[in-house]
């Protein structure tokens, strides 16, 4: 039995013993955990870091990047994002950043945490609803900040502390809740040295403040509790409103305001984008910076006098696409330095003289997809191009009468031309008129043209003794 015992004994490990078989299946098994377990782990960090920010597809977008003297713009506007970009995606630090026309919401403290050299900053027309009062940290170079065009109720005072050299914000087109919350950012925006501070911005509510301007509401007013009632009223006559917001007389309705009614972009140029506004008008108050204006796709039918006189540094200006049917002989004044006009696609049949005087630099005028009347009327139009041979145009064809139309304008006045000529020459030949009282095309010519443009006049001398 001692000799046997061992021999058990081992026989009995052997058998406990896993094959080699299973000790390989063993080793893939733990290896396979480990695998698992560091793919978790990749999978948490990842979304970790796209939890801060924010889809990862949309956060390293295709956003374009130039320069423009030296300084340089980075253009994420359209892109779908719904947060602010890494700072380090771009190959230097922007000057100025264009995050306009995005799906933000939120805006958290140190957001733009990297772009401290920002200079100008564009969040207009996106979704934003909330800022927290560290989001504009560190930037202390910051001078435009455009949040116009979202969602914010209010704001506090202290989210612009962080940018000292802050001179132009625009608030406009967000429904502002004109409450005690806001009362910090009311008086901000009266001090006087803050005038290019939230000009245009209105109260949406209460129903006693809505339509006030922030720059002008009491700020007493924003801490009361009380709202106007909507009690029916009193059969005696007498008024049960409540009298804590004192009323206001109803302003006469006035033209559209250009800042409130169009979108408006800075950079690379100042823009001003008013396209299918439904505008029956031309906005007022243009700012006098702006160098490019759109009000294609409007309902426009006539332009006024003045209309463009506070637009003095207009390059460009499309009119395409409305019911235009007048445009009044000072519409266009104060245009001095336009070079691209578009007048397409309207119901123009003639221009009245003088409408174009203003227009020294013009080199660009479309004229196409009107009902041009070729008559006598629309010589002033052919004269004034005749005279401005650096204006390149197009679109200029008959619709009116039938038997002229799709002919060249210039061309029906040239064979008007000529057409009196003939008739001249045959006056002559057969005598049937006296030559005193002929008419010739050269005069009516003189008789269209601006007087300050015709020829040198001759006159008759007569010596007096």
């Amino acid at each position: 039995m001692r000799v046997t015992s061992p021999l058990l004994l081992a026989l009995l490990v052997l058998l406990l013993l896993p094959s080699p078989s299973q000790l390989r299946k063993a080793g893939q098994g733990r290896r396979l955990k480990v695998g698992r377990r560091l793919l978790r782990r990749d999978r948490v960090r990842g979304q970790g870091r796209q939890g801060r920010s924010g889809d990862s597809r949309h956060q390293v977008p295709e956003c374009s990047e130039y320069s423009d003297s030296e300084d340089l713009f980075v253009d994420c506007q359209g892109r779908k994002l719904s947060s602010i970009p890494i700072a380090l995606s771009w190959s230097r630090a922007p000057d100025h950043l264009l995050l306009a026309r995005n799906r933000i919401r939120v805006l958290h403290d140190g957001a733009f945490s990297g772009f401290e050299g920002l200079r100008s900053l564009d969040l207009q027309q996106n979704r934003i609803s909330v800022l927290e009062e560290g989001v504009f940290l560190g930037l202390i170079h910051l001078t435009t900040l455009l949040l116009q065009h979202n969602r914010l109720g209010t704001l506090s005072e202290e989210a612009l502390i962080p940018m000292p050299a802050l001179r132009y914000l625009r608030l406009h087109d967000n429904p502002w809740s004109c409450r005690c919350t806001l009362d910090s950012l009311v008086r901000t925006l009266q001090v006087p040295s803050n005038r290019n501070l939230g000009n245009h911005a209105r109260c949406a509510e209460p129903v006693g403040l809505r339509g006030r301007k922030l720059r002008q509401v009491d700020p007493e007013l924003l801490c009361l509790e009380l709202e106007p009632p909507s009690d029916p009223p009193d059969p005696q006559g007498e008024d049960q409103r409540d009298s804590t917001y004192p009323l206001q007389p109803i302003p006469i309705r006035g033209k559209p305001d250009a800042t409130t009614s169009c979108h408006t972009y800075l950079f690379p140029t100042p823009r001003l984008d008013c396209r299918s506004r439904d505008l029956a008008e031309v906005p007022a108050d243009i700012p006098g910076d702006m160098v490019h204006m759109d009000l294609s796709q409007n309902s426009l039918r006539r332009l006024k006098a003045r209309d463009f006189v506070e637009a003095r540094s207009l390059r460009s200006l499309n009119l395409s696409d409305n019911n235009l049917e007048d445009m009044d002989t000072a519409s266009l004044s104060g245009l001095l330095h336009l070079h691209e006009l578009d007048l397409s696609n309207n119901n123009l049949h003639f221009f009245h003289y003088g409408v174009l005087e203003d227009l020294y630099f013009l080199s660009l005028l479309r004229l196409g997809g009107n009902p041009w009347v070729c008559d006598y009327s629309i010589h002033y139009l052919v004269y004034w191009l005749r005279l401005h041979p650096g204006v390149t145009h197009s679109g200029l064809l008959c619709h009116s009468p039938p038997e002229l139309r799709g002919k060249s304008v210039e061309d029906y006045v040239h064979s008007y031309n000529r057409a009196c000529s003939q008739t001249e020459h045959s006056q002559t030949e057969y005598g049937q008129t006296d030559p005193e009282l002929w008419v010739t095309s050269m005069e009516l010519q003189e008789e269209m043209e601006p007087a300050h443009l015709r020829g040198p006049q001759k006159y008759h001398v007569t010596r007096l003794n």
